[in-house]
């Protein structure tokens, strides 16, 4: 099943984010209940999951952003995609990207935008094979 994650999930989500780029579980602090609490309660932040035997096995998320460009129309955006190194392989984060993309339509997006890490052959095609293309844009990012 693919949904969006409930307000108590937060542990498990955190764990999937392991095999991501996390190298260890945030302590439970009150910063972290209350960024929790914020990304919960915001209806344009949505962190969907894919639910296996009960278990959160892989995950994104997409956050729509409103625009005044475009005829007014807002755009996604598309993070932390991540699948539990155990059951990579059988379509899960696509079928995360998909449920990402019925919101974007839903809300009128007028494009989704995704950045990766990665210059594994492998995963630029998933990207590409899930309808992103590299061409149309130039990412920068800058670490602060």
């Amino acid at each position: 099943m693919v949904r969006e994650i409930r307000q108590e999930e937060l542990n498990e989500l955190l764990n999937l984010y392991l095999y991501l780029h996390e190298d260890s579980i945030p302590e439970m602090t009150e910063h972290l209940s209350k960024t929790w609490d914020e990304i919960i309660s915001d209806k344009n932040h949505h962190i969907i999951v894919k639910e296996v035997d009960g278990k959160i096995v892989a995950s994104c998320v997409c956050v729509i952003i409103p625009n005044l460009t475009r005829g007014i129309r807002p755009y996604a955006f598309v993070e932390n995609v991540v699948t539990n190194e155990n059951y990579r392989g059988k379509g899960y984060a696509t079928e995360c990207l998909n449920y990402a993309k019925e919101i974007a339509l839903k809300d009128n997006c007028y494009k989704m935008m995704l950045l990766t890490g990665s210059k594994r052959e492998s995963t630029l095609r998933f990207y590409e094979n899930a309808g992103y293309n590299s061409s149309d844009k130039t990412a920068f990012v800058q670490w602060l």
